[in-house]
């Protein structure tokens, strides 16, 4: 039987035994990808990257269309605020142009980041290729074995899902479910007959839940027969499925070379079913896949397909909110975490002053930050998030904060920052201000998790380190947070690259001038090393001409000393505050120290004497910098990649997938792990993947905690000087683990239900494993509190968790889990982290429609001036009866000026009146209706250049239906357009007609 059709049996039986179906179906998958990874084996477009360079790749698709739609988002604004926007929308986009060119408007000249633009399509790209990783067999995900229907109910409820999402601004979870409906619909046109039946323009209807599928060719129709070549099969559909214009896909299975009579295969070493009559497969996935010739066309196809998908949700989103869905911003997020108990009064007072000055100054630059968030806790309180792209009201959020209560003196710390990390932007700086110890300190693995999970820096501002209580000046006590409690901070902050800032109450506002560092745009991290125990060292950092505005931090005991050297062998000591090479600030436990590097470019040096405990970051501002994730390598003669998750297995070998960010001239000449007191540092062997993407292999790499060192070359210039080489450091720390934990689900769940989401264990090492579960909404969840391997076990044991979000979550909410696994002797962990959405079931699946359009006015006068001459088109917006009603109305094209007004229908519909004045000079208009649900209808016009009693026909962009009314009224010409393609009857006509003069009047 099948392995496909023992999943689907397995599905139906789940409820009847969850934990044994479970195990079964995910030792099938493991199997499954095992088999696909072997060589020649393949079921897509290639997966994220390969060294065949003439076949596209699910990466290199998805990449160019979201390029290519974000300028043209980015030119639309531009056009609309009468700006210039000169970049040129074609294939040959990077992701430094499109940055660049829609930062033009910006009033700063500090470098340009893409760090946050890159990562965003990254997360995307990922999500893509996980598809094949998790699902390699589900037919509907591939559009396999002609499952039409299937296929597009995963886009268009996905769809739904990504649109409910960006309503609560829950972008990440909205990428996650973007880049796997994503992978679907690309698959459609490598694996169905689409591009051989002629198709130019995408099938739009796979994102139109609302619209037929038509003409596919049914089960008992016959639609291939044998191959006549030796490997491709361009011949090998039949004629008259052709001519008839039936869609069909192959079939697919790796087990079973079982097929229904006549149909097409999907063809390769791999798919069983080529190998029975008919011979041979359809798909192509790659140049040298059956169809193969056609492997442009459908690339090409799944990109223009890919864009109109962006598109829609562009048009129901907005363009801000969809370029935040891109992470189009230069600034990272303003995030803070705050400890509201009473003594801690004058650590709120200076988180407002300094998240006021970051606000009053960088208004309206590139150095605004993208989004403010703020995360207050106290005991046995914490939370809610709150976060707003709006500075003004940020300010009054964050001025209503009261220091009070507190009781005991551990607090909540862990769980703000818990829901800090989840909502936050991936790679950001978060703040956390506590003269606390941490109560929850049972959610350090979790946060640990979340941490390397979202490469998200955390830096600690520690108030009152004391070993003993006193009082503050307004008689309150403070709380003892002793230098023993603050290891954990330290220990969290030394995984994320961030720092742990021990000040008194006193000297906290010079501290924070750490945040306004860190939170301009384009930071990066030149080196960093923490030396614990303590010895003296020399650490040697590199200064090149792609870097400005350095800074090392330096955080120890008071009794650290330093000698700064740079690269012309001039030297400044730590007993001089200000001289040759810097100036520097000391408060607590930290040295600020701002370099003066002018020209003196290269190896820079400092050597510090302490036999405590300290650490060493050295950032900059460069638009230069690098990003990277953890890999599996797929070998085989469809070689590449695909996303790995959690920690790395120790004594293995460690692949990375990096992209250098910020340049188009850049080549990458080392990357190294090194573990954080530079006693061990490893090279990774190279290749080139083009696009500014690097495969990075480590050899058998030990156990510990590694940073990721990556030196480059400037190729903008011919020259090989040493400027022209750069040094750039990860943030975050990879540290390695000798079990593992790998978890599948599906990304979305309907409020109310309950979701089951099987694990695997591996390791080499029999014994029992404690299981901890944890999700920052405190759903309810179940769990095994452990799992054992055996001898007979196979080195893997298998459990599930179920999680169930409330009934009345509010669609859109997003929740992540974490499943973390650790030994008996508590010395290794590993940790699985799945981040889900909570999506109510959409049954309103039209969008609303267009009726009743008037237009008035007369601009066909060439003598007069377009400015004193007006026009006037007046439409009517309805979602039906059922509908969940109209949102929004939107300007889409056109300078004049909207005005709407709402009523009802003789039906009992809800309606919306639209009037659109303009003078001539502006003389089309298009309108775009979103629904609650985020269906999109548009309606448009345009002025008439005759006589305004003539009907005048519109053109708008396919695949809107233009339907053309007149009235009786000889003055005013009707159009009406609707994406949705629906008309309304006649005697609707008539009623909205009252309506309209009735809401007029």
């Amino acid at each position: 039987m099948g392995l496909k059709r023992e999943h689907q049996k397995l599905k139906e039986r789940k409820l009847k035994a969850p934990s044994s179906i479970m195990a079964t179906r995910q030792t099938a998958v493991f199997l499954v990808v095992v088999v696909l990874s072997l060589p020649g084996l393949t079921n897509c477009f290639l997966p994220i990257n390969s060294v065949d360079e003439l076949s596209s790749t699910h990466r290199g698709i998805t990449q160019k269309a979201i390029l290519r739609k974000t300028a043209e988002v980015c030119r639309d604004i531009a056009a609309t605020e009468g700006r210039d926007f000169s970049l040129k929308i074609d294939d040959n986009l990077s992701v430094t142009r499109v940055q660049r060119a829609c930062s033009s408007t910006s009033k700063s000249a500090s470098p340009i980041s893409t760090d946050m633009f890159q990562t965003a399509i990254n997360s995307m790209s990922k999500s893509n290729a996980d598809v094949d990783r998790s699902l390699p067999l589900e037919a509907e995900y591939h559009f396999d074995n002609e499952a039409f229907q299937g296929g597009r109910t995963i886009i268009t409820e996905g769809l739904f899902s990504v649109k409910a999402n960006m309503r609560q601004r829950n972008f990440a979870a909205a990428r996650q479910t973007l880049g796997r409906i994503c992978h679907t619909l690309q698959d459609f046109y490598s694996h169905s007959n689409w591009v051989e039946l002629g198709k130019t323009t995408p099938y739009s209807i796979l994102i139109r839940p609302d619209e037929p599928l038509e003409n596919l060719a049914g089960p008992d129709i016959p639609t291939c027969k044998s191959c006549t070549g030796a490997t491709m099969c361009a011949d090998n559909i039949l004629p008259e499925v052709l001519s008839r214009g039936f869609i069909t896909s192959g079939y697919f299975d790796i087990f079973s070379s079982v097929k229904p009579a006549g149909k097409c295969s999907h063809g390769g070493q791999a798919d069983k079913t080529s190998t029975v009559d008919p011979v041979g497969g359809i798909n192509k996935d790659g140049v040298e896949s059956g169809h193969g010739s056609f492997h442009d066309r459908a690339a090409n196809l799944a990109v223009d397909a890919t864009m109109e998908l962006l598109e829609d949700i562009r048009v129901a989103a907005g363009d801000r909110n969809f370029l935040q869905l891109m992470a189009l911003s230069q600034a990272p997020a303003l995030c803070f975490v705050i400890d509201t108990t009473g003594s801690m009064r004058d650590d709120i007072e200076s988180a407002k002053a300094v998240s006021f000055n970051i606000i009053d100054i960088r208004r309206e630059t590139q150095q605004e930050p993208s989004e403010y968030i703020l995360v207050p806790f106290n005991d046995p309180d914490f939370g809610p998030v709150i976060r707003t792209t709006d500075a003004d009201t940020f300010k009054v959020i964050i001025n209503s904060l009261t220091a009070n209560g507190g009781g005991d003196n551990p607090e909540m710390s862990l769980s703000g920052l818990q829901l800090a990390l989840t909502a936050a932007p991936p790679s950001s700086d978060i703040f956390v201000f506590t003269d606390a110890p941490a109560k929850d300190v049972h959610l350090k693995d979790t946060v640990t998790a979340l941490i390397e999970t979202t490469n998200s820096e955390v830096n600690f501002m520690l108030t009152d380190v004391l070993s003993r209580r006193r009082r503050d000046s307004q008689g309150l006590a403070s709380r003892v947070l002793n230098v023993g409690q603050t290891q954990l901070y330290r220990d969290l902050a030394q995984t994320s690259g961030g720092q742990a800032i021990e000040v008194p109450k006193s000297g906290l506002p010079l501290a924070t001038a750490v945040i306004e560092d860190l939170t301009v745009s384009a930071v990066v991290t030149v080196f960093q090393a923490v030396i614990n125990p303590g010895r003296p060292e020399n650490l040697a950092f590199t200064v090149d001409a792609l870097i400005n505005n350095m800074i090392i931090y330096v955080t120890g005991a008071p009794s650290l000393t330093f000698t700064l050297t740079s690269s012309t062998g001039l030297s400044q000591t730590s007993s001089q505050f200000n001289g040759p090479l810097a100036n520097f600030t000391t408060v607590g436990n930290l040295r600020r120290i701002v370099l003066i590097t002018g020209n003196q470019t290269g190896l820079w040096n400092i050597s510090i004497n302490s036999n405590t405990a300290y650490t060493v970051k050295v950032t900059g501002q460069s638009s230069v910098n690098f990003i990277y994730d953890l890999v599996d390598v797929q070998e085989g003669g469809h070689s590449g990649v695909v996303p790995k998750e959690g920690r790395p297995i120790a004594g293995a070998n460690v692949t990375l997938l990096v992209t250098v960010t910020g340049s188009d001239n850049v080549t990458v000449t080392e990357v190294t792990l090194f573990n954080s007191s530079g006693l061990t540092e490893i090279s990774g062997s190279i290749q080139s993947f083009g696009n500014n993407d690097f495969l990075v292999r480590f050899i058998a790499v030990p156990a510990g905690e590694f940073a990721v060192r990556l030196t480059g070359q400037d190729t903008s210039s011919t020259s090989r000087s040493t400027s022209n080489t750069f040094q750039r450091q990860a943030s975050t720390q990879i540290k390695t683990s000798s079990l593992s934990v790998t978890a599948q689900a599906d990304i979305n769940i309907e409020p109310g239900s309950t979701a089951s989401i099987p694990f695997i264990v591996s390791s080499d090492t029999n014994g029992t494993f404690t299981v901890r579960v944890n999700n920052d909404r405190s759903y309810n969840t179940t769990s095994p509190s452990s799992v054992a391997i055996g001898t007979s076990s196979g080195g893997k044991a298998n459990g599930t968790v179920t999680l169930t979000p409330p009934a009345s979550t509010v669609s859109g909410t997003d929740v992540t889990l974490t499943i973390e696994v650790q030994n008996a002797a508590t010395t290794e962990i590993n940790y699985a982290v799945l981040r889900f959405s909570v999506s109510a079931r959409v049954t309103d699946l039209s969008g609303p429609v267009c009726q009743e359009t008037n237009v008035s006015g007369d601009c066909s006068s060439s003598s007069s001036p377009c400015a004193i001459s007006f026009w006037n088109f007046s439409a009517v917006f309805t979602d039906g009866i059922n509908g969940t009603g109209i949102a929004s109305i939107t300007l889409r094209q056109g300078n004049g000026t909207l005005d709407t007004r709402t009523g009802t229908g003789a039906g009992g519909e809800n309606i919306t009146v639209v009037t659109y004045n303009s003078s001539c000079c502006s003389p089309n208009v298009e309108l775009a209706a979103v629904d609650r649900v985020g269906n999109v209808g548009t309606c448009g016009g345009r002025a008439t250049a005759a006589p305004t009693n003539t009907t005048t026909p519109i053109t708008t962009v396919p695949p809107v239906t233009t339907v053309t009314h007149m009235t009786t009224t000889p003055t005013i010409t009707v159009v009406a357009t609707s994406t949705a393609g629906h008309t309304l009857s006649m005697s609707h006509c008539v009623w909205i007609s009252v309506v309209v003069s009735f809401i007029w009047k």
